[in-house]
């Protein structure tokens, strides 16, 4: 079975001279490129981070949505501020503050998504060469945006209660003592992105405090912090501390994607030029979407729907957890995470979860290899399986067809007595577009 392959830049390409130098830092998404053969129905998909939205009010939705344009046409469908919508702004720091955060209305920018939100703030500091510190493994939406901006994106360990702080404060101060430059650190303090992993409230104030002693810009990207499954959410960073931390939010996870609105709060200064910098962007964030989101968050009960998504992840979570007890050969660990979309594998020694993607798809199930969510590449014994998007029948058949997968490539190796053992002949496919 065929995967897609990302394209590589060549002096065929009549334009290669004329591009920006930017530009080679773009890449395809280790996410993204998987989608072709992941949305095929005979495979079952543990590699997306899509939100199951089927829970969703949808006949609700769908009456709201002809009635905000029927009843305020003129206005939904018109341009607006950079900011965003005001009304908006104020429900968004409603939501904010069920995890401690006190905000005003004027401190936040509506964005095309957190995505966006991650974008604008990157655009706004970072000069080619800059380091960006972020804990390892990280979201590979984030390493993307750092790369396209040419940064230079430095890893800080983590272990079960989030990023380890000696460890970004070491790292800071090598990249100082080198003479480079340490503009923030990017960390995803709630089930982050890939691991599952929570920041401890401890953690998180002793996080605060190294970054207080090295005067040193937070950036808090927070898309599941309401998604916890066996708790409440904790206190987020920035409810410690509001002049040192960027807050990025997002309706993606406990509403709906397709609607493409997130949000940044910043201190004063940065928030302005946050609003010159989505200015150049887009002019204005969806104006139609956000007053759909407006609209819901006004009519519905929103907190009793995210409880809704957190009894269905809880039960897709349970169905991940028990397939991979029952399936993972000898030698495989795993994340057990309190909420969000992710668990983290770590393959036996000489797996590579690369070289056994192809296999995986032939044998009907996908996931993302770990290198993805590194840097330096690093992570090639490591994968990333999602939970949120599959019934729980299919991720525990799921688990299954990569149990034998793994068992296939073990007893390869074993055959040939190999400390690596070989790739499957699947494995070097054909390109697909």
């Amino acid at each position: 079975m065929n995967l897609p392959e990302q394209r590589r830049e060549t002096r065929l390409d009549r334009y290669f001279d004329a591009y920006a130098a930017r530009t080679k830092g773009l890449k395809a998404s280790a996410v993204r490129s998987l989608f072709a053969v992941a949305s095929r129905p005979e495979v079952v998909s543990l590699a997306g981070g899509m939100p199951n939205i089927a829970d969703l009010p949808l006949g609700n939705l769908a009456d709201s949505l002809a009635d905000l344009i029927r009843t305020g046409g003129p206005q939904v469908l018109q341009y607006s501020s950079a900011q965003g919508e005001e009304a908006l702004r104020e429900q968004i720091c409603e939501v904010m503050s069920l995890e401690g955060i006190a905000a005003q209305a004027d401190d936040v920018v509506i964005s095309c998504g957190s995505q966006q939100a991650l974008d604008l703030v990157t655009r706004t500091f970072i000069e080619p060469g800059d380091v960006i510190v972020a804990e390892g493994p990280s979201y590979v939406g984030a390493i993307g945006v750092f790369q396209s901006y040419q940064a230079q994106v430095v890893h800080v360990a983590m272990d079960e209660a989030g990023l380890i702080p000696e460890a970004l404060r070491q790292a800071v101060l090598a990249c100082r003592a080198a003479g480079r430059t340490v503009k923030f650190c990017y960390t995803i303090p709630n089930f982050n992105n890939p691991t599952g992993l929570r920041q401890t409230v401890e953690r998180r104030k002793e996080i605060l405090a190294v970054a207080e002693t090295l005067d040193l810009l937070l950036i808090e990207d927070n898309p599941y912090g309401l998604l916890a499954l066996d708790d409440g959410p904790l206190p987020a960073l920035r409810s410690f501390e509001a002049e040192r931390v960027i807050y990025l939010g997002s309706f993606s996870k406990t509403f709906a994607p397709g609607f493409r609105i997130g949000w940044a709060v910043a201190p004063a200064a940065v928030k302005e030029k946050l609003i010159l910098a989505q200015e150049s962007a887009t002019l204005c964030p969806p104006v139609f979407s956000q007053f759909a989101i407006s609209r819901y968050l006004a009519t519905w009960d929103w907190r009793a729907q995210i409880d809704r998504f957190r009894v269905m992840y809880r039960d897709r979570r349970a169905a991940m957890l028990e397939g991979l007890d029952a399936h993972m050969p000898a030698g495989a660990s795993w994340t057990r995470p309190g909420g969000g979309f992710f668990v983290w594998l770590t393959l036996p020694e000489g797996l590579d979860s690369q070289s056994l993607l192809a296999q995986a798809v032939t044998n009907r199930v996908a996931y993302v290899p770990g290198t993805g969510f590194y840097a330096d590449g690093l992570g090639s014994r490591n994968m990333r399986l999602s939970y949120c998007f599959p019934p729980p029948d299919q991720i525990y058949e799921g688990t299954r067809r990569l149990g034998e997968v793994l068992a296939e490539a073990i007893d390869v190796a074993q055959t040939f007595g190999l400390t690596t053992p070989l790739p499957l002949a699947s494995s070097n496919p054909e390109p697909e577009n």
